[in-house]
Formats: C-alpha cells, sequence, structure tokens
C-alpha cells in the first residue's frame, strides 16, 4: 500500500492510501450445475406446431434442461459455485464479492447474490445481481477483473444463473423450444500473470424491443386487483424476434470480438477454444465464418444438449468443455456474451 497525493493544491490535507498499483486477475476455477430433468424437442412439440426435424435445423438443439418447480436460482448457484470454489482451491472465507448475472430471480428485492452469500458461508461480502441477460457472466468476469486489479478483493465469486423455464411460454413456436436452466459459476482472484484480457463490452438500447419480458411488474396490478376484469392472470414471459436477433448477433457481434481479439494483442490463431454465448447453433456456425477462425479452434456447442440458458451458458460451456478435455487448461479462451437489451461482452481469458 501506498499514500498518494491525488492534487498539489490539496498539500497539508489528509491523503488517501491506495494499492501500490494493479495487479494480475485470473480466473481460478470454473464450475457448472445442470438440472436433471432432460425435456427433448418431442416434448416441447406438444405445446408448439413443430418437429424435432425443425427445432434441430433452425436451433441445432437436440435436448434442454428444466429445473424442478421447487428449484430456485439460489439452489442452481449455490452448487455451480461449490464446484467452482474447489475446483479454484479457495475457502470461501477468501471470497469479498459475490456477483449474480440473472434476469430470472423473481424477485426485485432483495437480491439473490446475499442469499447465496450466506448458503456458501461468506461471511459479509459485498454482494449484488447484475441484469444483463445472456451478456451477464461477462459482464460479471470484467467487473471482477477491475475489483481484483484495483485490490479491492482478492477473490471474487461470478455466478451465471437462470431458470427461464419459469418465464417461457410454452406455447409460443418462436421461444419455447430455446430455453433451458442451468448455472455457471467461476471465481477470480489475484494472479502473478495477466489472465484476463481487456472486456469489449457495450449495449443497443435501440434494439431493446428485439427481446424482452411482454409484461412489466406494473401492468400486471389492474388484473391483480380485478381478476374479472381482463384476461386471467398469468405470469410475464419472454418474447424474442428470433430473425432480427439472428441478423444483429452475426454481423454486429463479430466486431465486437475480433475487437477483443485485438486489444489483447493477439490473433485466431492464438487461440485455443472459442466460447461463444449458446444461443443458437446456426449464429455459432455464422460467427466462425465471420471470423475467419482456424478449423483448429475447437469451438462450445453445448446448446445441443442444454439449450440456451442467457447467463449461465457461457461458464457452462467452459467446464464442459474443461471437463470432456477439449479445452486445455492454462489454453487461451475467447469468450463472449450478447443478449437482451441489446447488451454484449467479450474478453479472452487463460484458462484454469
Amino acid at each position: 500500500m501506498s499514500t498518494v497525493e491525488l492534487d498539489p493544491a490539496r498539500t497539508g490535507r489528509p491523503s488517501l492510501t491506495v494499492p501500490d498499483g494493479p495487479r494480475h486477475a485470473r480466473v481460478h476455477g470454473v464450475g457448472g450445475y445442470r438440472p436433471e430433468r432432460v425435456v427433448t424437442n418431442e416434448e416441447i412439440c406438444q405445446y408448439i406446431d413443430s418437429s424435432d426435424e425443425w427445432i434441430r435445423q433452425r436451433s441445432g438443439i437436440v435436448t434442454r434442461r428444466f429445473a424442478r418447480e421447487d428449484e430456485s436460482v439460489i439452489d442452481m448457484a449455490e452448487a455451480a459455485a461449490r464446484d467452482a470454489i474447489a475446483n479454484a482451491g479457495v475457502d470461501p472465507s477468501q471470497i469479498g464479492v459475490v456477483l449474480m448475472a440473472t434476469v430470472t430471480h423473481p424477485f426485485q428485492t432483495p437480491a439473490a447474490a446475499p442469499l447465496l452469500a450466506v448458503r456458501l458461508g461468506i461471511q459479509d461480502p459485498a454482494a449484488f445481481d447484475i441484469s444483463a441477460a445472456c451478456a451477464g457472466y461477462c459482464y460479471g468476469i470484467s467487473l471482477a477483473n477491475d475489483i481484483v486489479r484495483a485490490g479491492t478483493a482478492d477473490y471474487v465469486l461470478v455466478v451465471g444463473v437462470e431458470k427461464l423455464s419459469d418465464f417461457t411460454d410454452k406455447h409460443d413456436r418462436g421461444t419455447a423450444f430455446i430455453f433451458g436452466d442451468g448455472a455457471g459459476a467461476a471465481v477470480v482472484g489475484v494472479s502473478d500473470f495477466p489472465g484476463i484480457g481487456p472486456t469489449v463490452w457495450g449495449s443497443d438500447g435501440e434494439n431493446w424491443d428485439k427481446i424482452q419480458q411482454r409484461e412489466g411488474w406494473t401492468d400486471m396490478r389492474p388484473r391483480m386487483e380485478d381478476p374479472d376484469g381482463g384476461d386471467p392472470l398469468q405470469w410475464p414471459n419472454f418474447a424474442m424476434q428470433g430473425q432480427s436477433v439472428f441478423r444483429w448477433a452475426v454481423y454486429s457481434m463479430a466486431p465486437v470480438v475480433r475487437k477483443a481479439l485485438e486489444v489483447a494483442g493477439l490473433g485466431a490463431d492464438d487461440l485455443d477454444v472459442f466460447v461463444p454465448h449458446q444461443a443458437n447453433m446456426r449464429i455459432t456456425d455464422a460467427m466462425i465464418k465471420e471470423l475467419k477462425l482456424p478449423a483448429h479452434v475447437p469451438v462450445a456447442r453445448d446448446i445441443a444438449e442444454t439449450g440456451n440458458t442467457s447467463a449461465a451458458s457461457v461458464p457452462l460451456a467452459t467446464a464442459r468443455m474443461l471437463d470432456e478435455g477439449e479445452a486445455p487448461h492454462g489454453g487461451l479462451s475467447l469468450q463472449m456474451g450478447f443478449g437482451a437489451g441489446l447488451v454484449y461482452a467479450a474478453q479472452v481469458i487463460v484458462l484454469p
């Protein structure tokens, strides 16, 4: 620690004590949790006019996981977090910040993160939720990197978790087959080498309506007060303009990913793995083509068995690739997320 005089005009005034300088940070461990229930395309097609063949062709999804009715985002986050903490080899007492990326915690307040911290036995951490939809985990990694590098905390737990089955209209042909449930987590902490590259992130708020919750919570109030005066009361669901999102993701996100490589001082040939948000297999294939990604670089295709799990998709896919030996420990991974907002974030990390 050192004392720094911030402004010559403050001579004679007390000065702030701050960390000696930016530290390095890296991901020390990742973990994931997939609910037990496997939901096939045939089951989805009981409620929509579609087929297994059509769903596979349009999205690449074969199955997805749904949580139990009594299983919450905090339950799933706990399982993934315990896995990540064990893989990182740290004690929960070392964690100073808990970041929870989710848009499906069904309470406006309190946030899910403080409740998760209690479950994990983490004493008095800073704890808050991030609402950045499918980009939430990558937003969390960026925040955790800055927190560790600035010396605010030595270790940060980042969790991406969604229970999208609660917010999906099973009769909506455009979205019913896409979403699944799950949780992924990472522990970011102090490192003796650079382990997380600069994040390229941003938003395109003009396209906010391309993915959205159909109704606000306040829109439900009149129906709650007068249930006989309108449509039957039902939970708000998510809606998406699929073709518009597809075009935006392919043509707007490829430059973002290229920029993330550039600011990290790397080329596509330097990568050991590419982990894009698991939104749609066709989006992934188109992005690979736009990026001219070398054939030797493995690409995450977790969506085939897990569906689109929003904030959980990148850490879930990363954990699977590490566990199955498809991604090398210590290798370079380009990861990116994009979704409702519309928001996006990409960075290169060294895999734990």
